[in-house]
């Protein structure tokens, strides 16, 4: 642990700006009766009740069941059914007793949601229990409004449903979803930053989450995948390789932004170490598979085989690092020789002359060549060419979550399928506005739209930071000129 990083951290800790919604519901309920409540929209933040009782006095107390929903499906599922292999817990419910009316019933947790439902589990015969208001909190850094962009009405609902993601995981750090972890993790860090930039321009946020994973990085500089903030700043004390090689392009992202050359410097270090860190984790020049379950993300999907993809991130960090220094003035020849050693050993390990493709130990995905295209292993008329033949295969193992979509976005562009880019932006995010979504989800398989990887869809997030991206790819690819 760094304290001196974890100070500035602390320093750069935002005022949540805290907003009430409130709904007066008058709803009598009997015993097995509910309520349902919609909110409108999506929020994240605190509720409270104000009960009272009709008919004669209460000769029991009452039982309350409340459900929070992001989707409002989720009102009514079978929690006790429940058999994911993540923690029930973070199901949204709560069981109250109320012994004396008028009651007003403050639920201490922060919950994210746009549905809730009260139900009443038990009470006498005597009397019925009448909710009259329900008042919600809402919580979130994001400084102001920001003006909807887009061409079609379908872009802008995009847009507008982009950046209510964004905002409701902007919280005292960059949520990865507020529904489940609360918690800042380093993959969707990067990609909210970027959104930030086009859009809050939040940026102070940006750099408290930079300083937290450098100052609870271990001695050996080794950043946790993720960090706890509550009750105390803390690391997960997991590491993820390609994570922590997209440290290096989240802070020279952030440099770029807003040219604060003293927060780059002071991070440098910790940048190059990812590099040497991730140097002890291959062998000729790709990475070895350590067989052990996380040891790189890339995408939601248990099945992926990953070293391809991972050794492309490798090179993207590098390559960004090696700009990073050459900008500030350092000799970048030892930087650039490892680079040229890494991408000849990925395209002789990795790439197969017959079909045109790179497998990873005999497997095709979209992760895999994507992640070589933008690791810059070959030339953007190389790259079109298997992009393109990338969609004639049926045995591909194909994106499962936005945060790899957007990649395959990025990756079209650097080949000049600009168009191809924007159709798959609208048809994919596009089919989420179609399915009802306020906040844009964790995983989206068009194909699958209950698939989940925790083994439940009631644990899955429906606010997920790293699916907020279409509000960055439109102002900066589509509306300020930058096609090709």
């Amino acid at each position: 642990m760094n304290s001196r990083f974890l100070w500035t951290a602390k320093q750069l800790k935002p005022t949540l700006t805290k907003s009430k919604h409130v709904l007066t519901p008058k709803a009598s309920l009997a015993e097995g009766e509910h309520v349902d409540l919609d909110f409108g929209d999506h929020y994240v933040g605190r509720i409270h009740f104000v009960f009272q009782k009709e008919g004669r006095h209460p000769d029991s107390p009452a039982l309350l069941h409340f459900i929070f929903g992001e989707k409002k499906w989720e009102l009514e599922e079978d929690n006790s059914a429940y058999h994911g292999w993540i923690a029930k817990s973070w199901i949204q419910e709560e069981w109250i007793h109320i012994d004396e009316f008028p009651a007003k019933i403050n639920l201490s947790r922060r919950y994210a949601f746009r549905y809730c439902r009260v139900e009443l589990l038990g009470c006498s015969q005597a009397y019925r229990v009448l909710l009259q208001e329900a008042t919600l909190i809402s919580e979130t850094s994001a400084p102001e409004k920001i003006a909807i962009v887009g061409e079609t009405d379908q872009e802008k609902a995009i847009d507008r449903v982009s950046l209510r993601t964004l905002s409701e995981c902007m919280q005292d750090v960059f949520e990865d979803g507020p529904k489940r972890d609360h918690r800042l993790w380093l993959g969707d860090l990067r990609l909210q930053a970027l959104v930030n930039y086009q859009t809050y321009r939040h940026n102070d946020l940006v750099k408290r989450c930079l300083y937290l994973f450098a100052g609870t990085a271990d001695k050996n500089g080794v950043l946790s995948a993720s960090v706890f903030t509550k009750p105390k700043v803390v690391g997960d004390g997991a590491s993820m390789s390609d994570y922590s090689l997209l440290f290096i392009p989240t802070v020279y992202d952030y440099f770029k932004a807003t040219k604060d050359k003293e927060t780059l410097l002071e991070l440098l270090p910790l940048m190059r170490t990812q590099i040497k860190l991730a140097d002890a984790q291959m062998k000729g020049g790709v990475f070895l598979d350590p067989n052990r379950l996380g040891w790189c993300f890339i995408d939601w999907s248990l099945e992926l085989k990953k070293r391809c993809a991972c050794t492309g991130v490798y090179l993207y960090a590098l390559r960004e690092l090696i700009e990073c220094e050459r900008e500030l003035g350092y000799d970048v020849k030892s930087e650039e020789a490892r680079y040229q050693e890494v991408k000849e050993a990925a395209k002789k390990e990795f790439y197969d002359e017959k079909n045109g493709l790179f497998f990873c130990d005999g497997q095709l995905s979209f992760a895999s060549n994507i992640w070589m295209v933008l690791g810059g292993v070959l030339s953007p008329v190389e790259g079109k060419e298997i992009l393109l033949r990338l969609e004639e295969r049926d045995d591909v193992i194909r994106p499962v979550t936005p945060y790899m979509m957007h990649h395959y976005l990025i990756a079209l562009y650097e080949c000049g399928l600009t168009g191809k880019m924007r159709n798959l932006m609208n048809e994919y995010w596009g089919k989420m506005v179609q399915d009802g979504a306020d906040t844009f989800y964790e995983l989206f398989d068009p194909e699958h739209p209950d698939a989940s990887p925790y083994g439940s869809r009631s644990v899955n997030s429906y606010c997920h930071a790293w699916s907020c991206t279409p509000s960055y790819l439109l102002r900066k690819y589509f509306l300020h000129g930058e096609q090709s």
